[in-house]
């Protein structure tokens, strides 16, 4: 006898009725709200708003950025630009009433530069002055003047704008001493015409001072100038036909290189940068 199919014998009119968990696609009716753990994780890192760039630039408030950017003060890569909340990136060019401002924290390092390193910021150029200072600070500070890759003494980094505009003004510019050694003793006259100035193909050359050392021989003077440049010195001893055997940058302004050996950096105090920026 066959066995019996006990499932021939369910009763299907009281079964219960099967639900099933439907997502609830009704976006319509109510929004999800992202928490701000997602929202921190698609904003980006290096935006940041503008009113904080000014103030972290210690220019002003947040308060009183916006009412400098609502009036149009403010530009952003050659714009200018009024929008409430408008977000630049770190690495744009932010301009408050015409001067270029660093949301960094001001830094000011002065290195005793030895022979062997090019002052550039530039890659691929072998040793720089950049490797020499990369353990001073975090901020994107850079060279104010240059000096030759075999030119010894004081080069001043910072990312204050104000300051290296300082520098690079001809008129109020910051004076810079050389001790320079030439190929052979400096004639009197040479060093009269450097003096007074010259014209070199055309144009005026000239200095702050020029003299000799005193105990040293005649090949070795002392040069001052607020040009922050090289090619001022080929200028002056190309047209007197003398070789530059050394050059070493020894004051700028009135910082020295004492207690700074050579290769080695310091910070400015706060009184140092004060008395720069008092030239």
């Amino acid at each position: 006898m066959a066995k019996a199919n006990h499932h021939s014998n369910r009763r299907f009119g009281k079964s219960k009725t099967l639900k099933l968990n439907v997502p609830d696609n009704s976006y319509s009716k109510k929004k999800s709200t992202p928490s701000k753990t997602m929202l921190q994780a698609f904003s980006n890192p290096d935006e940041i708003r503008l009113n904080k760039y000014i103030a972290n630039s210690g220019m002003c408030s947040r308060r009183e950025a916006d009412m400098h950017i609502s009036i149009g003060s403010v530009m952003v890569n050659g714009k200018v630009v009024t929008e409430m909340g408008y977000k630049v990136n770190l690495d744009d060019e932010v301009r408050f009433d015409g001067a270029r401002i660093n949301p960094e924290k001001k830094a000011y390092v002065l290195l005793n530069k030895p022979k062997g390193f090019a002052t550039t910021t530039s890659e691929g150029k072998g040793r720089t002055v950049m490797d020499l200072v990369a353990n001073s600070t975090t901020a994107k500070i850079r060279p104010i003047g240059r000096l030759g890759r075999n030119s010894l003494g004081l080069i001043l980094f910072t990312n204050d704008e104000q300051m290296h505009a300082k520098f690079t003004n001809s008129k109020n510019g910051v004076v810079r001493l050389f001790h320079m050694e030439l190929d052979k003793p400096l004639k009197f006259e040479h060093l009269k015409s450097i003096q007074e100035g010259f014209k070199y193909k055309g144009k005026l050359v000239s200095v702050e001072a020029i003299s000799f050392i005193d105990g040293a021989p005649k090949n070795e003077i002392g040069l001052q100038i607020k040009n922050t440049g090289n090619t001022i010195f080929r200028k002056i001893f190309d047209n007197f036909n003398y070789e530059i055997v050394q050059m070493d940058c020894v004051t700028i302004g009135p910082l020295s290189k004492k207690d700074l050996p050579r290769g080695h950096w310091k910070h400015l105090s706060d009184q140092e940068v004060n008395n720069l920026m008092m030239l």
